[in-house]
C-alpha cells in the first residue's frame, strides 16, 4: 500500500496511530505475542472525508450509515 493520501482509485488514506499516512504493518515489540485489532465498517454511502483525517473523525460520519462491521485480532512476535 503506497504511503500517499490518496490512492490511484481515488481512496484516501487518514492518519495512523505514528501520526502519519500510510499502514506499515505490525512490528511487534520483543517477548511474547503482541495482539494487533483491524475493524472493517460496512457503509451505505461514502464518507466525503479529506486525506489525512482522524480516527474519531471518521468513527463520527460513519456512525448513521453503518450497515455492519468486523473484527480482527492478529498476535504476531519477534
Amino acid at each position: 500500500m503506497p504511503k500517499t493520501e490518496v490512492l490511484t482509485n481515488s481512496g484516501k488514506q487518514g492518519v495512523n496511530d505514528f501520526g502519519k499516512v500510510g499502514y506499515g504493518g505490525p512490528c511487534p515489540p520483543p517477548g511474547s505475542a503482541h495482539r494487533y485489532f483491524f475493524k472493517l465498517y460496512a457503509l451505505d454511502a461514502a464518507t466525503n472525508l479529506k486525506p489525512r483525517a482522524m480516527k474519531q473523525q471518521l468513527l463520527d460520519v460513519l456512525k448513521p450509515h453503518l450497515l455492519g462491521e468486523a473484527d480482527l485480532v492478529g498476535r504476531y512476535k519477534r
